[in-house]
């Protein structure tokens, strides 16, 4: 079992390792991820690669083993067991899903307070209180799958850990929460890019990542971030009767997060997005591998990807810069956002969802009956 310091010969191994599926990891944190991945890790994420596993999930997984491995090192002292006792699982159950009324009589209650300043320190733990019931089943679901590409049998499905999660979700009830309070529809939208007014290669690569994610069906913040110039195929520009042609690309995604495992889902730009996709590549300099990337504070623009989280932070440093509430905005904004502008638009859905690539009805039609709603007869009885 490999202990907390690994030699600095085994880092170089795992960080040239991690090197080699850079296009689909976070590798903002690889220097960290080398440090708290085993080498049996990062050879299960070299072969998942290999194997063509969609990018989203595999940032998914390895985002959840990070944190396990993590918590296992602060809670244990020790690298995640594999096969892992039932006993470690129920720990983990106990740590994470707490009731926050019992800890103010009980200070021990949930997750020791060394454990949580480790993770808080390390970047993992941001919230306070208990985790989100589904995190947890997230959690503990990509640790038996992670079990079971190793060939082994974990506890996962025990009576004492299934009673445990029922008990503890009784315990700590938590509102349902949106992931973004407000949609981004086109009146906000239009605030948002007014702030990008410079030629600052910030302003340009920002105003490029507000269109191009609002206007290609509200893309996912990691399908943004994640975004490579070989996906990018221009089109022939589209005739517009009195006025010059718009110019036109589609936008290769391949396997998404609700696609097939051989699904090469398209959606496209047309007009001002895609000249200010255009501006940001050539600012940028950008001709082939990551589109959006960091950008320095001495303006240099990084060969690596943004990190996913960091649409969301745009997002927010756009909507304070417009006047706004930053925190009632986010990246998630934007894929709401989207639809709920194409059903304030009169445009049918299912036209809508071919370009969001929505697979649930009943989920994009939520956005759709509100807008109906809210500017329907029945909400304008008094006027």
């Amino acid at each position: 079992m490999e202990t907390r310091l690994p030699t600095q010969t085994a880092l170089d191994r795992r960080v040239q390792h991690l090197d080699t599926i850079a296009a689909v990891l976070p590798m903002e944190r690889r220097d960290e991820l080398a440090e708290l991945l085993t080498d049996q890790d990062v050879e299960t994420l070299r072969h998942l690669v290999n194997e063509g596993m969609g990018a989203n999930t595999l940032r998914a997984l390895t985002s959840d083993l990070a944190y396990l491995q993590a918590w296992s090192l602060a809670s244990t002292g020790l690298s995640l067991p594999w096969p892992v006792p039932e006993a470690l699982l129920l720990k983990f159950v106990a740590h994470h899903l707490w009731d926050p009324e019992k800890r103010l009589s009980d200070p021990d209650h949930g997750m020791p307070s060394d454990v949580e300043e480790k993770l808080r320190i390390q970047g993992f733990l941001r919230t306070v209180g208990p985790h989100a019931p589904d995190t947890v089943r997230r959690r503990l679901a990509t640790w038996s799958t992670l079990t079971k590409w190793r060939g082994l049998q974990g506890a996962f499905a025990s009576p004492a850990l299934k009673s445990a999660i029922r008990l503890s979700v009784r315990a700590t009830p938590r509102p349902r929460k949106r992931k973004s309070a407000k949609a981004v529809t086109g009146d906000i939208l239009s605030k948002l890019i007014a702030t990008c007014r410079t030629d600052s290669l910030r302003d340009v690569r920002d105003k490029a990542i507000l269109m191009v994610a609002f206007a290609s069906g509200g893309r996912r913040r990691s399908e943004v971030a994640g975004l490579r110039k070989e996906q990018l195929t221009p089109e022939d520009p589209i005739p517009v009767e009195g006025s010059s042609p718009l110019p036109s690309l589609s936008i290769h995604l391949g396997r998404t997060k609700t696609s097939g495992a051989d699904s090469d889902e398209v959606v496209y730009l047309t007009g001002r997005p895609v000249d200010a996709l255009n501006a940001w590549l050539k600012a940028g300099r950008i001709d082939k591998g990551s589109v959006f990337r960091a950008i320095d504070r001495w303006g240099n623009v990084s060969a690596r990807a943004l990190d996913p989280k960091a649409i969301s932070d745009i997002v927010k440093q756009r909507a304070a810069m417009a006047g706004l509430d930053p925190t009632e905005f986010s990246a998630h904004g934007l894929r709401s956002g989207y639809l709920t502008e194409a059903a304030n638009r009169g445009i049918p859905l299912p036209e809508a969802m071919e370009q969001s690539r929505h697979r649930s009805v009943q989920q994009a039609s939520e956005y759709y009956n509100h807008a109906q709603r809210r500017s329907g007869r029945a909400s304008r009885l008094i006027e």
